[in-house]
């Protein structure tokens, strides 16, 4: 049994695993052929967040899969009613995979600790693992093999940056973010990724343009991300030089895509033109959230595929 809880957890053999599967999966969807490789699976999802992207594509992902899902709100008292353990083993016994999207990983880390089935992170305040599975599946579908190419990230260095950075690593991509000196990743990430993915190629600049020089992919998020909101105007200021526009899109290779996590704040992090423009794979990036999801289900469950 596995936990996903960042990318950490995976090997690069895992990562192509899923990423097979994913595709093989999306393939034939296309063709309308939806296989029921989970059937009788039961998918419980905690949320303690607003989610668009992550619940539908799960519970989506799932019955398409043949199981079914539990979405599970405030009324289960995750966090207050009792201990981690007491509800970390019983809902164990009832599903068969967790989806938990909380605000502090500590909080994940204490469910996982006792729980008896897999646990996957929909998003903590340190980790978005399945977000950037999803962009790298992204980036290598428009521009196959990514070993050796680079992804430019502009913005804060925060859970999404955090596990692209991560996933690049493990798949040989350089990952280039350009952030205020502030703003960058903390010491102590530095210096996990550098013991757990040692192969990991990255580059940190106050520079926006040194950043996506090259970059086959650009990579924007929200300057205020939730729980952030005390911080908007401070974060404004520092980040109104960090904008994805038009004039920085030209520095990046000719043929790069614009990414971004969506939802957006156009004409904050990204203008218009940007995120509307045939070079923005923001709509089938976010489509795939559901194609990765599933095939990280079926690989994470043993499903025979």
């Amino acid at each position: 049994m596995k936990h996903i809880l960042t990318l950490f957890e995976l090997t690069t053999a895992d990562i192509e695993r899923i990423f097979a599967i994913s595709k093989d999966l999306k393939a034939k969807l296309a063709q309308g052929i939806r296989e029921p490789l989970l059937p009788g699976r039961v998918m419980a999802m905690i949320f303690e967040k607003q989610s668009l992207r992550t619940r539908v594509s799960f519970e989506t992902g799932m019955a398409h899969l043949g199981g079914s899902s539990l979405f599970l709100g405030q009324d289960v008292g995750f966090g207050k009613r009792e201990s981690a353990a007491d509800f970390s083993q019983v809902l164990s016994q009832y599903v068969d995979v967790i989806v938990c999207r909380t605000n502090a990983h500590a909080k994940i880390e204490d469910l996982a600790k006792y729980a008896t089935v897999p646990v996957i992170n929909g998003l903590t305040d340190s980790a978005h693992p399945c977000q950037a599975l999803t962009d790298l599946f992204t980036l290598e579908e428009v521009h196959g093999k990514l070993a050796g190419k680079r992804l430019a990230y502009v913005g804060d260095a925060n859970n999404v940056a955090k596990s692209l950075a991560i996933c690049c690593g493990k798949l040989g991509v350089e990952f280039a973010i350009a952030a205020p000196a502030k703003y960058q990743f903390d010491d102590a990430f530095l210096s996990e990724l550098k013991r757990e993915v040692p192969q990991a190629k990255l580059f940190q600049t106050t520079n926006p343009v040194e950043a996506v020089k090259g970059a086959i992919g650009v990579y924007t998020d929200v300057w205020v991300s939730m729980g952030q909101e005390a911080e908007e105007v401070e974060r404004k200021k520092e980040f109104a030089a960090y904008q994805v526009n038009a004039a920085l899109m030209k520095q990046a290779a000719a043929n790069s895509i614009f990414l971004h996590c969506l939802p957006a704040h156009r004409g904050e992090e990204v203008t218009s033109d940007v995120i509307d423009n045939p070079q923005s794979a923001v709509i089938p990036q976010a489509g795939n959230r559901m194609h990765v999801q599933k095939g990280l289900l079926a690989w994470l469950l043993g499903a025979k595929v």
